[in-house]
C-alpha cells in the first residue's frame, strides 16, 4: 500500500511539473504607446502654423529691421538689436521691456515701432550727456533697463503722440518709469524697469 501511494505521488507531481513547463505563459499587456518619451512627437517644424507678425522693430540708427510676434525675437537677437549704437556692446536686456513692446503692438497690429535708443554704454552715455542731451548721469539705459521708442500706426508718416502711448503704457500695467519727450525733435516715449515715476520733458 505505501509503495503505491508513493508511486501514485510521483506520477502526479512529475504531471505537475509537466503542466508547468509546457503551459504557455499568459500574453502581456500592451504597453501604451505614450509610455515612452519618444512617443509624443509633434509635427515637423515646416508644419506648424505660421506666428501673426504684431509689428515691426526699426532701429531708427541703422534701419535694421526685426519681426516681433509673440515669439520673435528670441532674447539674444533682442539684445543684440538693442546694442550701444557706437561701440556695438550688448547688454542684457530686461525682458519686461520686450513684452511691454509686445503688449503695445497687439494693440496696434502691424504697426512699425522705432527704436531710439536701447542699450547704452557708459561711454555712450557720457558723450550725450556732455553733448547736453537730457541724459541722467547712471541712465537705466546704462543696465539694459530702458528703451526709447515711437509706435508709428501703419499707412501714417509720423508717430502717435507719446502722451497717448503713456496712457496705453500705464494702461498695461507697467509700474516703472516713463519719460515723455513730445517735442519736433524729441517725439518718443522712454520707458524702464526702474521705480514708478514720470516726467515731461
Amino acid at each position: 500500500m505505501t509503495a503505491g501511494i508513493k508511486i501514485a505521488t510521483c506520477f502526479f507531481t512529475t504531471i505537475a511539473a509537466v503542466t508547468l513547463v509546457t503551459d504557455p505563459a499568459p500574453p502581456e499587456a500592451p504597453v501604451p504607446h505614450s509610455a515612452g518619451l519618444g512617443s509624443k512627437k509633434g509635427p515637423p517644424i515646416d508644419e506648424l502654423p505660421e506666428t501673426p507678425v504684431l509689428a515691426t522693430l526699426v532701429d531708427v540708427h541703422t534701419g535694421e529691421h526685426v519681426v516681433l510676434d509673440s515669439v520673435r525675437p528670441e532674447t539674444p537677437r533682442f539684445d543684440a538689436f538693442l546694442s550701444d549704437r557706437v561701440t556695438g556692446a550688448t547688454h542684457a536686456i530686461d525682458p519686461a521691456l520686450l513684452q511691454l513692446l509686445r503688449g503695445l503692438a497687439a494693440r496696434h497690429p502691424a504697426s512699425r515701432i522705432e527704436v531710439v535708443s536701447g542699450y547704452r554704454s557708459p561711454k555712450l552715455n557720457e558723450i550725450l550727456r556732455k553733448k547736453g542731451h537730457h541724459v541722467a548721469s547712471h541712465s537705466q539705459h546704462t543696465l539694459g533697463h530702458a528703451c526709447d521708442f515711437r509706435v508709428v500706426a501703419p499707412g501714417d508718416e509720423r508717430a502717435l503722440d507719446p502722451r497717448l502711448v503713456e496712457q496705453e503704457i500705464r494702461g498695461l500695467g507697467w509700474t516703472g518709469g516713463i519719460g515723455v519727450y513730445p517735442n519736433k525733435d524729441d517725439w518718443f516715449i522712454h520707458a524702464d524697469v526702474g521705480p514708478t515715476r514720470r516726467w515731461l520733458n
